[in-house]
């Protein structure tokens, strides 16, 4: 049997593992390996993902164990395999388990140390500072400290955990993303109930930014093992999710080039020696007028097929880079298409920003759109009808869950 260059091996298989699998199979015709610990519709009744479930998969040490066993199948058909997470949790796992898994697998993230300053947002801040970018005025509060106590600026504020990976993994009533609350009663209510979950990691209490989804932006970047940026996209969100659990996920992106931001974050990543993938979250603020950074995750997000969609493959800066060793020139994104994971006429029912809305009916019309689970070449009855029914609830939760934001 002839053997393959490579097989990608994708941790998870929500939207993301999906999105990912879809880059690599519309790029190299290849069929992934998608090990999680259950089923997702995402990747459910699809021909593009070869689908291993493991029990516990998300624990260290059964992690470790699956993929070992695993790979003795899989180094038998590809000379090398690359994974690829969908998740925080399944990265931690990767980057932890390095030493473990480096002699079988290409493990394309961060080393631990950097892992450890970008994860754990009040590290992350400092280092915000040293390289001059921009952030929301930030307070940290820890467990045990006073929410009474007074806050250094005004309502509304967000409140968010500072250990995302380990908040991931907190299961409690009222359980949000990101909270943005309004007076010092749901402040202090909603730090009494995390705290009353297995969260007990610092919380970040930041200032909020006036404004809507449309002042947000995502920034997606692939360096390469070297440290250098390989591709750069910028995306304009236009509406965010709604549903409780799913407050922060995006839910519909047009691609827009920002030369300054390009320049500003490739300068940043290759300082501190980033390598793989980066997703950038930023909000304009109109007060100062600067973009300021919330996070930065330390793999693909879950909205990156965005970037895809807009003609930069995502499979493929990984697989020339890691597979292959080639040092191509950097790419920014500079196309504009409307990538969605609701409905489109929701999008043009609720965005916000006038302007925005009349682009996002241009690019509907012009037939520039895009979203991650249609795939024309993953096509059955079951999958088609599942996600039709999935997208239909949509209506619903906007109806329910939509309030405009202040």
């Amino acid at each position: 049997m002839h053997k393959k260059d490579f097989i990608p091996v994708i941790l998870g298989s929500d939207d993301n593992a999906y999105g990912m699998a879809r880059a690599f199979h519309e790029q190299y015709g290849i069929v992934s390996i998608v090990a999680t610990k259950g089923e997702l519709l995402s990747t459910m009744h699809s021909k593009i993902v070869d689908k291993r479930i493991f029990a516990d998969f998300d624990q260290p040490e059964t992690f470790v164990k699956s993929l070992l066993t695993l790979k003795d199948e899989l180094l038998q058909q590809a000379d090398k395999l690359l994974l690829i997470a969908s998740n925080e949790n399944y990265v931690e796992l990767a980057v932890r388990s390095r030493s473990k898994l480096e002699p079988h697998y290409i493990v394309p993230f961060v080393d631990e140390e950097m892992m450890d300053a970008i994860i754990f947002k009040e590290n992350f801040y400092e280092m915000a500072e040293t390289y001059n970018l921009d952030y929301p005025d930030t307070v940290m509060f820890e467990k045990g400290m006073d929410p009474q106590q007074p806050l250094p600026f005004d309502f509304p504020v967000v409140v968010k955990p500072s250990d995302s990976m380990r908040y991931f993994v907190a299961q409690f009533e009222g359980k949000k993303k990101a909270y943005v609350l309004h007076s010092k009663e749901e402040y202090v209510d909603a730090i009494e109930r995390i705290y009353q979950s297995s969260y007990d990691g610092k919380l970040i209490i930041q200032d909020y930014i006036p404004g809507d989804d449309t002042v947000m932006r995502v920034l997606n970047a692939y360096c390469d093992r070297n440290g250098k940026v390989r591709m750069m996209c910028l995306g304009h969100v236009v509406l965010e999710d709604y549903t409780p659990v799913l407050i922060g996920n995006y839910v519909g992106i047009v691609g827009e080039e920002n030369q300054e931001l390009y320049d500003q974050y490739k300068t940043f990543l290759e300082a501190i020696g980033f390598t793989g993938y980066a997703n950038i979250d930023l909000k304009y603020d109109r007060r100062d007028r600067k973009f300021k950074i919330f996070e930065l995750n330390i793999r693909q997000g879950r909205s990156s097929f965005f970037v895809t969609a807009n003609g930069y493959n995502m499979a493929k800066y990984l697989v020339e880079d890691r597979v292959y060793h080639h040092d191509n020139p950097i790419e920014y994104g500079r196309n504009e298409v409307l990538w969605h994971a609701v409905p489109k006429k929701l999008l043009v029912n609720y965005t916000m920003d006038p302007e925005l809305k009349t682009k996002v009916q241009r690019l509907i019309k012009e037939g520039k759109t895009a979203s991650t689970l249609y795939y024309d070449q993953d096509k059955s009855l079951i999958r088609t009808l599942k996600l039709y029914n999935y997208y239909r609830n949509y209506y619903k939760r906007f109806e329910q869950y939509f309030k405009k934001k202040n």
